[in-house]
């Protein structure tokens, strides 16, 4: 599972080795997961070459690959669309993230030390100081290198970028939820499951994962 895009580069060094593609298919990709662009949002093909001020090659190589994933949609006149999600949509995505998600978790657990430990406390502070401003990018940034950092931390790879695919699913709908309810009612599991990781208790890390979860789907659900 990627960790943030903008977290993983470490210099101007590293920036150039990507490829003008990847470079746009990160920007784009984060604008999707975080509900920059939101559901049912059309943009067009020339508009993103526009905005992004890249060509128009690397920009229809991120589309297509956001398409893949499921992340946008093609509709006619070269336009694209960030698909909305149905109920049942919703249901199915719940389904996958209680029966994935909560199994990463028990996995990292197996591979917690002081590091990762720290690396977590650290974003988790960032993410509690968001919500206290009300400050909704930051919190599902946050959010997401979170789990981000978690899941990878699983050391099982095929069932991280699922989720992964997954986020780039419901992404959107959550900055929906966040416009609703504000940050403070957001749901927020993650002191239970950082207490749980120091104690080093699988099981009981996967309860708080799956409670998060649970909450999380349960307002996007009656967001729609």
């Amino acid at each position: 599972m990627q960790v943030l895009n903008n977290s993983a580069k470490t210099g101007d060094a590293q920036q150039g080795k990507r490829t003008a593609h990847q470079v746009v298919y990160e920007t784009l990709r984060d604008r999707v997961l975080f509900g920059e662009l939101a559901p049912g949002q059309a943009v067009t093909i020339q508009g993103l070459t526009e905005e992004l001020d890249a060509g128009m090659t690397p920009v229809r190589e991120a589309i297509r690959r956001l398409i893949s994933e499921g992340a946008l949609e093609m509709m006619g006149n070269r336009r694209v669309i960030v698909p909305s999600l149905t109920l049942d949509d919703v249901e199915q995505l719940h389904f996958i993230r209680q029966t994935l998600e909560p199994d990463l978790t028990e996995r990292a657990t197996k591979n917690v030390d002081e590091t990762l430990l720290s690396q977590l406390n650290e974003v988790d502070d960032a993410l509690n100081k968001a919500i206290a401003r009300g400050d909704i990018p930051a919190y599902l940034m946050h959010n997401y290198r979170f789990h981000a950092i978690l899941y990878a931390a699983a050391q099982a790879p095929i069932l991280a970028e699922t989720v992964d695919r997954m986020w780039l699913r419901f992404g959107p709908s959550l900055r929906v939820v966040c416009g609703r309810y504000g940050t403070l009612n957001l749901p927020d599991k993650h002191a239970d499951l950082l207490n749980a990781l120091a104690r080093a208790d699988g099981k009981a890390a996967a309860r708080a994962m799956m409670e998060d979860v649970q909450q999380g789907m349960v307002q996007i659900r009656e967001a729609l």
